[in-house]
């Protein structure tokens, strides 16, 4: 096993383990915008390397107004993170909760920064029959026996969203109840805008509904670690209330800035490859035995053909420079289960072509 730190993209970890440069490898263990970062973001990161001999704004004032007006909100709806990451260690610090629910399988960060931080982990689980959704009264039995709850939209690992009326049902109930219900929509962006499910438009009408959002994942910028909050300015407030100074570093601020002019052209163009390019990866697992999800976004959870292991599947790959996220560890998957970056035709007939091969050796 490669994820010794609990996710995908640790290519320190799989040099180490199968003998190879970190760069050597084909990457499908982590979700990033195959496209790479948008044109001209590595010109104006250049630029702005003579800034780097200054604190950045910790009121992060540029990048947070542009982000503003991309999404038609007013700053004091805003939170900006060093990732989506710090962003939910924020919400857990500001609000508190002694008891956090999930619903499994989910991002794994959830459960972890949540006993990280002192709350008790209670969760329902999401059939495979159901595409992981929770049963709606399990939900509010969850909303109901939580202080916070977190929601993945499209959720991590198997990319597939709650409809809006469920999302606004669940919305209503947490205030009801007086529960924070924090959804994820990290991977958001990746959605076709027409067949988005995000109560991004109303947020002002809910008091306890947390969005938390990423910059890394859509613009292909990870490595520098941008993300951010929406929520009502009490929540905001509370939330900047309990970020170390300094946190979102000025290069991750000046990205964010030129990534909010992103031209159209980029964003249309992602979505495009990833909508054609999981369809095609799609039908070519199937044709290998796989089952799939029909995930949105740009990643696949798949489950092996019988009597394969995501442990060993991992390993054949490895060894071949192609990288896999076992899904054996997601508690409510099992042993067979592995997730799939989708990235370009290119990269992704290799990793078919390794599978087939590997399946057809039989090296189990």
């Amino acid at each position: 096993m490669i994820e010794v730190y609990g996710h995908g993209g640790d290519l320190e970890t799989a040099a180490y383990t199968y003998g190879r440069r970190a760069g050597d490898f084909t990457d499908f263990s982590s979700n990033i915008n195959p496209l790479g970062p948008q044109p001209g973001l590595m010109e104006g990161l250049t630029e702005a390397l003579s800034t780097i001999s200054r604190y950045p704004d910790p009121g992060h004032r540029q990048f947070k107004g542009a982000l503003a007006e991309k999404l038609g909100l007013g700053e004091s709806y805003l939170s900006i993170g060093n990732g989506a990451a710090e962003t939910m260690a924020l919400i857990l610090l500001a609000l508190q909760p002694g008891t956090v629910g999930i619903v499994e399988p989910c991002f794994s960060e959830y459960r972890a920064l949540a006993e990280q931080f002192g709350s008790k982990v209670i969760s329902v689980r999401g059939q495979a029959e159901n595409n992981f959704h929770a049963d709606p009264r399990d939900m509010e039995q969850l909303i109901r026996r939580s202080d916070l709850v977190f929601l993945g939209q499209p959720n991590n690992p198997n990319g597939v969203q709650y409809g809006i009326e469920l999302l606004r049902q669940y919305a209503r109930f947490a205030e009801q109840e007086g529960t924070f219900l924090v959804v994820d929509e990290a991977f958001i962006d990746f959605i076709v805008p027409e067949s988005r499910h995000s109560l991004l438009n109303e947020i002002s009408l809910y008091s306890r509904v947390i969005l938390v959002r990423s910059m890394t994942k859509f613009y292909a910028i990870p490595g520098l670690r941008l993300g951010y909050g929406i929520a009502h300015p009490d929540i905001i407030r509370a939330m900047t209330n309990k970020q170390v100074t300094w946190s979102v570093n000025q290069l991750a601020l000046v990205a964010g800035q030129i990534c909010m002019a992103a031209p159209p052209s980029y964003e249309a163009s992602t979505i495009s490859l990833i909508t054609e390019e999981r369809r095609r990866l799609r039908e070519g697992l199937g044709r290998l035995g796989c089952r799939t999800w029909a995930g949105e976004a740009n990643f696949l959870l798949v489950r092996l053909p019988d009597g394969w292991t995501a442990s060993q599947m991992q390993n054949e790959l490895g060894q071949r420079g192609v990288l896999i996220r076992s899904c054996a560890m997601y508690p409510g998957l099992g042993e067979g289960d592995i997730r799939v970056a989708v990235k370009n035709m290119k990269d992704n007939s290799l990793l078919l072509r390794e599978m087939q091969a590997v399946i057809g050796n039989g090296q189990q």
